[in-house]
């Protein structure tokens, strides 16, 4: 009989007195994509970081191909044949391609070298990549090909990959899933962790649940379904929970604008915006703004809208399209470069990547709760009204664990995001834009987002939102827009139409 590629069994790890594992096991066989599932903080990363020798358990065996293993370190993970591709990249981004994927290699660095390896693994995967580039200038999804190919480089013959999804549009995500396939199917062995059910089930063999820490599953995939991982995640769910993709109701002022105009009851860019506008006119008005990206790359052109208090305005878009650039700019984190953009001077921001764009990972809950619109503050801070109002937050948001002393790095990625919601949603602003607010969160955490962006709405707030999953989008809009060569245009709030507007067909 031959071993499985990597097992992993009764590992126990304690972090004080929180038990992050508790006796849990894997085991991912060869020519296998084997999903590892779970609720925000069931301790799925951190059982594949002791895969991958960036933790040390308390207890327990990881063995791979069947010889029992004691890793200090990722490399000797790395030399026992594990590549891991994290959920935050880990890439400089000031160097290129070719020598992030080179980094941690042994003897003195041959640029040419670097490169045309990187060249021979973009024919070899599909992964195409500039050796040059550098890296700060790539996409989200050229960067995660990075991570996959500096895993690659390093002759992993078993993939591990956290969400590696989250990040993509539905397109890059089929082919990502595509390519772990042929990958599983030569021979090799992946682990992917994904809270997709869907995605889980269309391309993996096996599956394991972990729920508290605990392994509570672990099965063929094609012998269970959603309803029944869904139920091993998160046990019963509780009653009154939202489903995640429900049509979102139309809102208070929230009835589909396709074609709203910019002096629309007589509003005016250069109108003062603010509270006295919520539920009944506009909140955001652009005027032919055009906005660029951080290299000085034009993205959005003379594009013309606006957004009413009382609704929810999706945006749709392939990545790399120009929406991360107009989101930032909605929320006053960028500036048009031509045209007039008029907001709200109290916008909630929640980007796409909140580790580094909310959070300071480093600081305690209640500094980061107090960086609520440091921007724009002034005056001293007061730090007793600080503490009490994180603790209100957190306890109210039951967001764990729920010392305010704790610092944000300590929480699960489920936990930090309603940590970024309650400071960014709760004192009601005018406006909220939401990039992506969903990425990475398990079925609970995703309907507590959706839950809150539909209260924003239905207390008037102008609310933009884009999220890489059409359906979601979809369920949460009144109306549409969509953001193809550079142009903003209205589509009809229809699955298919706003598809081919995606792909820039009429």
């Amino acid at each position: 009989m031959i071993p499985p590629a990597l097992a992993l069994t009764d590992i126990t790890k304690r972090f004080g007195a929180l038990v992050a594992l508790d006796r849990a096991s894997l085991s991912a066989n060869w020519g296998t994509v084997h999903a590892l599932l779970g609720e925000n903080g069931a301790g799925k990363t951190t059982l594949m970081r002791v895969a991958f020798g960036m933790i040390r358990p308390d207890t327990g065996t990881v063995t791979v191909a069947g010889i029992a293993q004691r890793f200090g370190s990722p490399t000797d993970a790395i030399r026992a044949g594990i590549g891991m591709v994290h959920q935050h990249f880990a890439l400089v981004g000031a160097m290129t391609v070719a020598e992030n994927v080179a980094l941690g290699s042994r003897g003195l660095y041959d640029a040419s070298a670097a490169a045309a390896r990187v060249r021979r693994l973009s024919a070899d995967t599909g992964l195409s990549l500039d050796p040059g580039a550098r890296v700060d200038a790539l996409s989200i999804e050229e960067q995660q090909r990075v991570e996959v190919m500096k895993a690659l480089a390093r002759d992993a013959r078993i993939l591990v990959l956290d969400e590696p999804t989250a990040v993509l549009s539905p397109p890059r995500a089929s082919e990502l899933l595509q390519w772990l396939r042929r990958f599983a199917d030569g021979g090799r062995a992946v682990v992917l962790i994904t809270h997709n059910l869907r995605e889980a089930l269309s391309v993996a063999d096996d599956v394991t649940v972990l729920r508290h820490g605990r392994t509570v599953l672990e099965a063929a995939a094609s012998t269970v379904d959603a309803d029944r991982l869904a139920a091993a995640m998160i046990g019963e769910l509780r009653e009154g929970l939202p489903n995640p993709l429900t049509p979102s109701p139309e809102g208070e002022g929230g009835s589909p604008l396709l074609k709203l105009r910019l002096d629309d009851e007589g509003l005016r860019p250069s109108t003062p915006l603010g509270k006295g506008v919520r539920g009944r006119g506009a909140v955001i008005v652009a005027d032919h703004i055009s906005i660029a990206d951080d290299r000085g790359v034009v993205r959005i052109r003379d594009a013309s809208f606006a957004v009413r208090g009382g609704e929810i305005v999706g945006i749709a878009a392939l990545e790399g399209a120009g929406q991360h650039e107009l989101l930032r700019a909605l929320a006053g984190r960028a500036q048009a470069v031509a045209g007039t953009l008029a907001t709200p001077g109290h916008v909630g921001f929640i980007p796409e990547d909140r580790q580094r764009d909310a959070l300071v990972l480093s600081f305690p809950l209640y500094e980061n709760v107090a960086l609520r619109g440091a921007g724009r503050r002034r005056g001293r801070v007061r730090w007793r009204l600080v503490r009490a109002h994180t603790a209100s937050i957190v306890a109210a948001h039951d967001i764990r664990p729920g010392n305010i002393a704790t610092p944000a790095s300590a929480l699960s990625g489920g936990n930090q995001q309603k940590l970024v919601l309650a400071r960014e949603l709760d004192d009601n602003p005018s406006a909220v834009v939401a990039d992506n607010p969903t990425r990475g969160l398990d079925i609970q955490a995703t309907a507590a987002v959706h839950t809150r962006l539909r209260t924003a709405r239905d207390r008037g707030a102008a609310v933009v939102l884009y999220t890489s999953d059409i359906d979601e989008m979809l369920a949460l809009a009144d109306r549409v827009l969509v953001i193809a060569r550079g142009q903003v245009r209205g589509v009809v709030h229809d699955r298919d139409a706003v598809g081919r507007a995606m792909l820039g067909a009429e």
